[in-house]
């Protein structure tokens, strides 16, 4: 892709990612598919959007479970509900007993099933957990927290965008059968610098690591079951790394507040992982 259509391509990025009125047109569909890198730059835009109100929120003071209320409402109202049927789908798809193909005909089912129901449900529960925790760290920490994990989740897509193969014609052929393995090097580039958006703290970089664990889980996962990635496994992969980006984050904060007074950096980042 020419650097003249990149701003083309972020476009399209940022209209499949949320509800912005942007890039909903086919020319930036086209440019979006074949650039993985604009996942992690449209990450950090939706989380410096999602952040404002959330921020509001905290510095009100408003009580934890309103701030929790309040992050959940920013991303459904920023992000629209696409993802969380791929969540949906795949709950539902975990549950069935069967082969591939069976599974992805339960996936492709439009009725909701009781594991698609669990499975949305615990990533809303997560997500309003994570943001509740959100309400201890100070204000900037927080707001970092938020745009880290929010890049994590869409570094979680490009993974499987660019390490998985399509298991059948739709999205996942459209975008993952398109990117080559070497296409993820640009998006982990790209998401790097939000490692340090709570420094002195590790807790953005325990962010981006934990999702990153969950794409390659997910990953593993959809090969075995699926016999390869789909549109509905990439939009759930989002979800579930953006809940365990928060949940690591904040581990990892805790955790540092825990170690002992007078360690350095090197200290605290073995005290942490111990």
């Amino acid at each position: 892709m020419g650097l003249r259509e990149a701003p083309t391509a972020l476009r399209g990025a940022l209209g499949f990612l949320s509800r912005l009125p942007v890039g909903r047109d086919e020319r930036a569909w086209e440019a979006f598919r074949t650039a993985p890198w604009t996942l992690p730059v449209a990450g950090y835009v939706l989380g410096a959007l999602v952040a404002v109100p959330v921020a509001l929120a905290l510095v009100t003071p408003a009580p934890a479970v309103t701030v929790a209320l309040v992050y959940v409402l920013a991303v459904v109202a920023l992000t629209g509900i696409n993802h969380f049927d791929g969540v949906a789908d795949l709950g539902d798809a975990v549950v069935v007993h069967g082969d591939a193909e069976r599974r992805r005909e339960v996936m492709g089912d439009t009725v909701l099933g009781v594991g698609g129901t669990l499975a949305v449900a615990v990533v809303v529960a997560g997500l309003a957990l994570g943001a509740a925790g959100l309400a201890a760290l100070p204000l900037t920490a927080a707001v970092g927290l938020l745009v880290a994990a929010e890049v994590a989740a869409k570094v979680a897509m490009a993974t499987l965008v660019a390490l998985g193969s399509a298991a059948q014609d739709g999205f996942g052929a459209a975008v993952a059968d398109e990117t080559r393995p070497r296409g993820l090097v640009v998006p982990l580039v790209l998401a790097a610098p939000a490692a340090v958006l709570t420094l002195p703290s590790l807790a953005a970089l325990g962010a981006l690591v934990g999702a990153l664990v969950v794409a390659v889980g997910l990953l593993w996962w959809a090969r075995r079951r699926l016999g390869g990635v789909t549109g509905d496994v990439v939009g759930a992969a989002n979800e579930l790394a953006r809940v365990a980006a928060l949940h690591v984050g904040l581990v990892v904060w805790r955790a540092a507040l825990d170690a002992p007074v007078g360690l350095g950096l090197p200290e605290v980042v073995g005290w942490t992982l111990w």
